[in-house]
């Protein structure tokens, strides 16, 4: 994995992935409900591998499969030649830390690390699907464990006795063991961090609540944290903030525990707490709610009747 400070591509590349160029990280204005400080991520190009897809490729790297076929305008559901080379851009504004280690933002299906040194770490997440959602809230590193035993919990027992399959109290560790290699455990009853036998259910709400993680990437968290690392799970499907140049950045994403009905009236909240709604382009940002592709998007307000231009 290439390792980059304060801007890193998100997860493990894959062998035929070549980064073109990082967008270093951005400083920029912190505020309540939705501040970020920094910009994760980065542009770069990828090189088709056998059984390649939008989805498949897009769930590994976060980015979502439909942004990717607008950037590269392929069709959502082609296969990929081997061989064959799409632009990702996977930058990503960062929620408010909170004073946290880690920050798991549900609708933007991704995890941040921020280690001693300050750099910060994205890994794309699979999560509690909405009729089984994840908590939010903050929590404490309470346990971890390699090769762990799944102890079926009562809830899920009874979906699988619903459902007519076969109803199990336990799972050995093992490739049959939906947990994976590595369990960070949560100090909320029966929530953990861990990985999975089902990589492909990464950046999708399938979960029963809990945190999944690529093998590889659970495997560089797991080594990262102790007992007693702090995290926060927030929900923040709207994410807006300033740079150092002045240029703002608008990132949106589909709401769906539908818990945030009113996009634009959040938008305009978050702006106003920072006193630069006069700088932005209100056409643009609507775009921007409208399309809720997951990317951040300049809505910067250009030309002559912007405050930013006059200021220069």
């Amino acid at each position: 994995m290439k390792r980059y400070r304060l801007a890193r591509v998100i997860g493990s590349l894959a062998a035929g992935a070549m980064v073109l160029g990082m967008i270093p990280a951005s400083r920029a204005t912190a505020a309540r409900a939705g501040a970020v400080a920094v910009m994760t991520g980065g542009r770069f190009a990828y090189t088709g591998q056998p059984g390649d897809s939008l989805w498949l490729v897009g769930a590994r790297l976060g980015v979502d499969a439909l942004t990717l076929a607008a950037l590269n305008q392929i069709d959502l559901n082609a296969r990929l030649r081997v061989g064959q080379t799409i632009l990702i851009d996977n930058r990503h504004l960062i929620p408010d830390r909170h004073q946290t280690a880690i920050v798991i933002n549900i609708p933007q299906r991704l995890l941040f690390h921020t280690d001693t040194d300050g750099e910060v770490s994205a890994y794309p997440v699979g999560l509690g699907r909405p009729t089984w959602p994840t908590f939010v809230g903050t929590f404490q590193i309470a346990s971890l464990e390699t090769d762990p035993v799944w102890d079926v919990p009562r809830s899920i027992q009874e979906e699988l006795r619903r459902s007519g399959k076969p109803v199990v109290t336990h799972v050995a560790p093992g490739p049959n063991n939906p947990l994976g290699a590595f369990w960070i455990g949560l100090d909320r009853p029966g929530y953990g961090i861990h990985g999975t036998n089902a990589p492909a259910s990464i950046y999708h709400f399938q979960t029963h609540g809990c945190i999944r993680l690529h093998p590889d990437d659970v495997a560089l968290l797991f080594r990262a944290v102790a007992v007693g690392t702090t995290g926060e799970i927030v929900y923040q499907p709207i994410l807006l903030a300033r740079s150092d140049d002045g240029t703002i950045w608008l990132e949106a994403h589909p709401d769906v525990y539908r818990r945030s009905p009113d996009a634009l009236a959040t938008v305009r909240e978050l702006a106003g707490q920072e006193e630069f709604e006069a700088d932005m382009d209100w056409q643009i940002v609507r775009s921007v709610l409208r399309a809720r592709q997951g990317a951040p998007i300049d809505v910067t307000l250009r030309g002559a009747e912007s405050h930013l231009e006059r200021r220069r």
